[in-house]
């Protein structure tokens, strides 16, 4: 692969990097939503992996309106948020600790989504590609609240674990 050396490429790259991230998340969300406890972490997994797969379409209509294709390139920061993920799901057992464990795994994807479209947004302002920022902000809007749902669950999901491990004790 030859250097970037433009802001089209660097556009292009950072935004086949965010659809490989997502293409991965599809699994992940359902294997989190499989291992949630808490009914309602576990709807709001099953809510958020058809947003994902709605945020894929998105990000091909992103590329179409600027006359672009994705690169292939695969996602090496989601691969290891999801590792994390799993190990969430591999190192508690299933309950409210467990739950706890997959919102904090959750929470750092939807960081690193919002981080990312959050810059892909500004490389799309930079460029004049209005129709791309457009669509891109309406991902990053839905990526901020889905992290801000998460933190709601985690406040109830926070004080069932901390009730289940002093009965454990």
């Amino acid at each position: 692969m030859s250097k970037i050396d433009n802001f089209e490429d660097l556009f292009c790259h950072e935004l086949s990097d965010l659809m490989n991230a997502e293409t991965q998340l599809t699994k992940a969300l359902k294997d989190m939503a499989a291992a949630a406890s808490d009914p309602t972490l576990k709807k709001g997994f099953e809510t958020h992996l058809k947003e994902t797969e709605d945020q894929i379409e998105k990000i091909k209509k992103a590329f179409a309106s600027v006359e672009m294709e994705p690169e292939k390139v695969t996602c090496e920061a989601m691969k290891g948020l999801i590792k994390e993920g799993k190990e969430a799901i591999d190192e508690f057992e299933e309950g409210p600790l467990r739950d706890c464990a997959l919102i904090i795994a959750a929470q750092k994807v939807e960081h690193y989504e919002i981080a990312g479209y959050g810059s892909v947004c500004a490389l799309a302002e930079k460029l004049g590609f209005d129709e791309a920022k457009e669509i891109l902000g309406s991902i990053l809007d839905q990526e901020k609240a889905t992290d801000e749902k998460l933190t709601e669950a985690a406040m109830n999901i926070n004080e069932d674990a901390a009730s289940f491990a002093e009965a454990a004790e």
